[in-house]
């Protein structure tokens, strides 16, 4: 490929707080190294004076509009095309959470596997708690499998971003009573992030602490299912005082419970714990609201919090107005149906355990 062909390809990635431009038409890709034997590719994105918040967001989607256009030997790096003073380097390079400052409580929604209804939980429990009055944030850190702007009907909306103490701050969405903020606004529908470990907990501290989140009683944040090196640096890197553990009542779910609570007790990371909700504890048909089926089992959720040494704070049923809400980008919480209640409960255990 010549370098026109590479830059048709990086022109396809947008800058979300630049009117939507790509980053070619900004003048962002400061250098094209073609090597001549075949070697490695060196792309080089320039930002002037100042590294722009979303830079990991950036690399990341460069490389994979590079991958996407069938180029496999790669590097892509970011510079700051302008010297700056030592000290304004250091405050606009470095992330700190002096913009969490009015954030009263930080909790960790988490699971020890993905597909136990988390986000779901996450977004209910945070329409939830904004219903009860308090003010309320949401994080979304599941880089890879993003679902806050779905859940919540703001697919396609750009996050904007202002100059703050000499450094640009992000603006979350504010929908449902809540301030949100996801990786998903900042990527295309079904574009791959192609990230490796380091850069994903790079762009997700930047989409929580460059964030202006303002006065808040809670801010939740959804993280990645699992305990990886993302989960660490979330932990370690983010004043988190607590968290919740979302599962479902069959086996293979509950087993993996165990390693997520080990993970926030461990005592590198040392993290309070507020209980464990099980979601989809059991079935209801919408024509017989008083039925139950436990289809996934009955009580795996107490049970294993009893033998944790933890409470069941949540039972959430499994009811097609769930599933349907999300879908929809309006989340059941928001009703007044007894699934609603089943959050509206939660949230008021939360508030009392925080």
């Amino acid at each position: 490929m010549d370098e026109s062909e590479i830059l048709k390809l990086l022109a396809e990635v947008r800058h979300p707080a630049m009117q939507d431009r790509d980053i070619v038409s900004l003048g962002m890709v400061s250098g094209v190294e073609i090597p001549s034997d075949g070697g490695t590719l060196l792309v080089t994105l320039g930002f002037p004076r100042k590294r722009d918040p979303l830079t990991e967001y950036l690399v990341g989607a460069a490389r994979a509009a590079l991958v996407r256009g069938g180029i496999k030997d790669f590097e892509v790096k970011a510079v700051v095309t302008q010297t700056e003073s030592a000290s304004a380097s250091r405050k606009t390079l470095e992330l700190d959470d002096s913009l969490l400052t009015g954030v009263k409580h930080i909790i960790g929604i988490a699971s020890g596997k993905g597909g136990v209804g988390k986000s779901t939980v996450a977004v209910n429990l945070a329409c939830a708690l904004a219903r009860l009055g308090y003010k309320v944030g949401l994080a979304d850190a599941d880089v890879y499998g993003p679902s806050v702007p779905t859940m919540t009907g703001t697919e396609g909306v750009s996050p904007s971003a202002v100059g703050q103490d000499g450094r640009e701050i992000i603006l979350p969405i504010e929908k449902y009573g809540v301030k949100w903020m996801s990786i998903g606004y900042f990527s295309e529908r079904g574009q791959a992030l192609i990230w490796r470990g380091p850069m994903a907990c790079n762009a997700l501290k930047q989409m929580i602490l460059q964030v202006k989140w303002g006065e808040l009683d809670f801010l939740l944040i959804d993280m990645p299912p699992g305990t990886g090196d993302i989960h660490i640096s979330l932990v370690q890197d983010i004043p988190m005082e607590s968290a919740v553990i979302v599962t479902t009542p069959q086996n293979v779910a509950l087993a993996d419970v165990e390693k997520g609570v080990d993970m926030f007790r461990n005592k590198n990371v040392g993290k309070r714990i507020l209980g464990i909700v099980e979601n989809m504890a059991w079935f209801t048909p919408e024509e017989h609201p008083d039925e139950k089926y436990y289809i996934f089992g009955r009580d795996g959720g107490s049970a294993i919090a009893g033998s944790l040494g933890l409470e069941l704070i949540g039972q959430i049923p499994l009811v097609q107005s769930i599933r349907e809400g999300g879908d929809a980008g309006e989340p059941v919480a928001l009703g007044s149906r007894p699934d609603s209640f089943a959050f509206l409960e939660l949230a008021g255990k939360l508030v009392k355990l925080a």
